[in-house]
């Protein structure tokens, strides 16, 4: 039983930098990944990247290739989104989520997701 909870959302202009947490009350010890999605209105919900607890990886979706970078912090259980050089096509709600089963950019993988934090980009 997992609870996870963002932080870190808000309003950046377009080409800064914005570093999203996501705290969770217990790890999945084995074979346990964490992932991020995004969803923007009227948009599906989209795999951004995802880590293990042992940073195995990271993987990453096509939004983040080259701007985006995942990580993680195993002793204070929190894993982080950094989002960087953004544009107004990132605004979204930006969820973490808990899984291990199934492919990691799969919504259907998670089993456990946070209540999500909005990063609006203006230009």
């Amino acid at each position: 039983q997992v609870q996870l909870e963002e932080h870190g959302g808000g309003l950046v202009q377009a080409g800064g930098s914005l570093t999203l947490a996501c705290a969770a009350s217990d790890r999945i010890f084995s074979d346990s990944f964490m992932g991020w999605f995004r969803q923007a209105p009227g948009k599906e919900r989209e795999f951004v990247g995802a880590i293990r607890w042992v940073s195995d990886g990271p993987w990453y979706g096509e939004p983040a290739k080259g701007r985006f970078t995942v990580s993680a912090d195993g002793a204070r259980n929190v894993v982080y989104l950094h989002l960087n050089k953004l544009r107004s096509e990132d605004t979204a709600v930006y969820y973490c989520a808990a899984g291990s089963t199934g492919q990691l950019n799969w919504v259907r993988s998670y089993d456990y997701w946070g209540q999500g934090t909005q990063v609006t980009v203006s230009s």
